[in-house]
């Protein structure tokens, strides 16, 4: 929950009465409701952070970046638009508390990362204690996994307490260098250099498992590929994001392969996505048609089933084609 146009969401729904109060009463609060409201966003982000932790361990071997991951993310309250209606609603006595693990992952593994367990040491830190300024800070979220993270680097593990007592030992493992941050208010999916982002509101929560991860895997391979520090460097003009998209398509049936799905599901999630959006994309100068790009990305499944014929993988580190090294 690092993303800083979930507060907006958030500050009203968990600030905002559910009843309408006698003038003299004080606001009714419908904790219910309040609780439904953090469970859809949790919702939508478990399923985000399943479906890229997939792809980001099961492509780790040919990423030229890795990071060690436990595959958890915490919630703070602070960063909430109403800290003491978010406690209230989760029965939290402090403001740390499990956000969501990603399947597969070794918080997940270890069974003891409950949705909303309270969290009250993080080795030798507990983050409870951290200043903060209330309604909608987010610094303390940041810190916690920047921690977190520093933790599986240098020491190889970490181990997280739990209130009411237990604690666990979480060694990790390597995942391509790409996190995944659920947008409350947004409508389109982009990726940073280092975060795929990705809106609530979109359209693909409705589409079949494979064709969520293609969408997810083009974004990813945006980072994996190093597309933002590449336009850096060479401009943002049409013309070079128009190459950089062309190459994330054709990336999708590789990254998809690795993660055990069908390969194919590239050109069926661009067909279903193009046909659903083609008024907005003719529109749009950077990016090629879906039928195009589908195309392209039909292109690539031989290659991609040949590769793991001849090798039991799809080393797309080795044998997929580059655009951007050729010289402009």
């Amino acid at each position: 929950m690092r993303v800083p146009e979930l507060a907006a969401v958030l500050a009203a729904l968990l600030a905002a009465p559910f009843a309408e109060p006698a003038p003299e009463a004080p606001p009714a609060i419908d904790y219910a409701a309040e609780r439904a409201v953090i469970a859809r966003y949790q919702d939508a982000n478990q399923r985000l952070q399943d479906a890229g932790w997939r792809l980001a361990r099961g492509n780790s071997a040919f990423c030229p970046k890795v990071i060690p991951s436990i595959g958890l993310q915490l919630q703070d309250m602070a960063s909430y638009g109403g800290p003491d209606i978010g406690r209230a609603a989760l029965g939290l006595k402090r403001d740390f508390a499990v956000n969501a693990v990603a399947a597969g992952s070794p918080a997940a593994l270890s069974g003891e990362f409950a949705r909303n367990r309270e969290i009250v040491r993080l080795e030798g830190f507990d983050p409870n204690d951290w200043p903060a300024k209330p309604p909608i800070d987010w610094d303390r979220t940041t810190r916690a996994h920047a921690h977190i993270d520093a933790m599986l680097a240098e020491h190889g593990g970490i181990t997280i307490a739990f209130e009411g007592g237990g604690e666990a030992r979480l060694v990790p493992v390597e995942v391509c260098a790409s996190r995944f941050d659920l947008d409350a208010a947004g409508e389109l999916a982009f990726a940073d250099g280092a975060r795929v982002i990705f809106p609530m509101l979109s359209s693909a929560y409705g589409y079949e498992e494979p064709l969520f991860a293609a969408l997810l895997a083009h974004e990813l391979a945006h980072n994996v590929l190093g597309h933002d520090a590449w336009l850096d460097r060479n401009g943002r003009r049409a013309k070079h994001v128009r190459r950089i998209e062309r190459e994330a398509d054709r990336l999708v049936p590789w990254l998809l392969a690795n993660a055990g799905h069908d390969p194919e599901a590239a050109v069926r999630w661009m067909t279903r996505w193009g046909k659903e959006n083609d008024t907005g994309l003719k529109l749009r100068r950077t990016h090629d048609g879906w039928d195009e790009r589908a195309d392209m990305m039909a292109a690539e499944v031989p290659l991609v089933r040949a590769a793991i014929a001849a090798e039991g993988k799809a080393d797309w580190s080795v044998r997929f084609k580059r655009e951007i090294d050729v010289p402009l």
